[in-house]
């Protein structure tokens, strides 16, 4: 089983709006509502792909209890922690006509020291017989930036694989905590690295910045769709994978599905490489649906023979 742990989770609403612009008014031609949060966006997508997954995290007040029902509906198991605060509600504006999309994100909850005990029990009552844990997405107000840090030393000390998906210092925090994959978009890696990626050779030395901090495996989601540094054993290979040409109807989330691909596909034995071909094909699929999380295993199928992989070169020793 696969654990995903959501602390900031949302109703996420996305609206399609043609030729959106800014101070006009629109009518929607089509809305999508859904349980939220980077976590509950990579349950939903290894739900879909046959993994047994349950997602926890914290929910509160009566977005909280619709957050849990929406699960529910969806037959995604969930076993969250129920908190004083409200949980958030996200928008997003898809305009298919300009193919571009705005998104608009609540802070969130705060989150008091007992809530954030209760969720740590919750874990390790859940990961008993987990294979690994996923942390994904932001960290609520009040929750101290080395949370994910903390969690996972705890957890690797019992042997439990942990992913982090997140950004700026939780993240720093949480690579130093020796995770099993860290998977931040380019621009949160670039932050992380502190320099921009522009070619091969930028992306060759932020993967091994990265593994240098502590990640045992790093994948970092492009536009185009990712670069990835892995190792069997203690050997260290670097690729890029490029997507097959999509139009896409909404990206919002098709990094949450890479991820969610690539951990499905290593959970079935396959190689790094063809994991991370999977990983692509799922993420490009996803970006011809709305809604965070949600694509079409057998389009991603059909993609993957489309998918471009490459090794890219160890980045020689100054």
């Amino acid at each position: 089983m696969i654990v995903t742990v959501t602390l900031n989770a949302a109703i996420d609403r996305t609206l399609t709006v043609p030729n959106f612009q800014r101070g006009q008014r629109h009518r929607a031609s089509d809305g999508v509502t859904l349980a939220g949060g980077k976590g509950i966006n990579v349950a939903r997508a290894l739900k879909s792909l046959g993994i047994p997954v349950v997602a926890t995290g914290l929910v509160g007040g009566q977005t909280g209890t619709r957050i849990l029902e929406e699960l529910t509906n969806e037959a995604i198991l969930n076993d969250f922690v129920h908190i004083e605060g409200e949980s958030r509600t996200s928008t997003a504006v898809v305009d298919p006509t300009g193919g571009t999309y705005t998104e608009i994100n609540e802070w969130g909850p705060e989150v008091s020291g007992a809530e954030l005990e209760a969720l740590l029990e919750k874990l390790r009552y859940l990961t008993q017989g987990a294979e690994l844990v996923v942390f994904a997405g932001s960290l609520p107000r009040d929750v101290v930036d080395d949370f994910y840090a903390e969690a996972s030393h705890e957890l690797v000390k019992r042997h439990v694989s942990v992913v982090l998906d997140t950004e700026g210092e939780p993240l720093r925090l949480g690579v130093e905590a020796e995770p099993f994959l860290v998977s931040p978009n380019q621009a949160e890696a670039e932050a992380l690295v502190g320099q921009e990626f522009h070619d091969d050779e930028d992306f060759r030395i932020g993967l091994q910045s990265i593994a240098e901090m502590g990640a045992r495996n790093v994948l970092i989601t492009t536009d185009l769709g990712c670069v990835a540094l892995l190792r069997e054993e203690r050997d260290p290979r670097s690729y890029r994978v490029l997507a097959p040409p999509v139009e896409p109807v909404s990206t919002v989330g098709s990094g949450d599905v890479l991820l969610a691909g690539y951990l499905a596909a290593r959970h079935a034995g396959r190689t790094h490489e063809e994991s991370l071909r999977s990983a692509v094909a799922a993420g490009a699929a996803s970006t011809l649906e709305v809604g965070a999380g949600c694509f079409d295993p057998r389009q991603a199928g059909r993609l993957q023979a489309g998918v471009e992989l490459s090794e890219l070169a160890p980045v020689e020793a100054l």
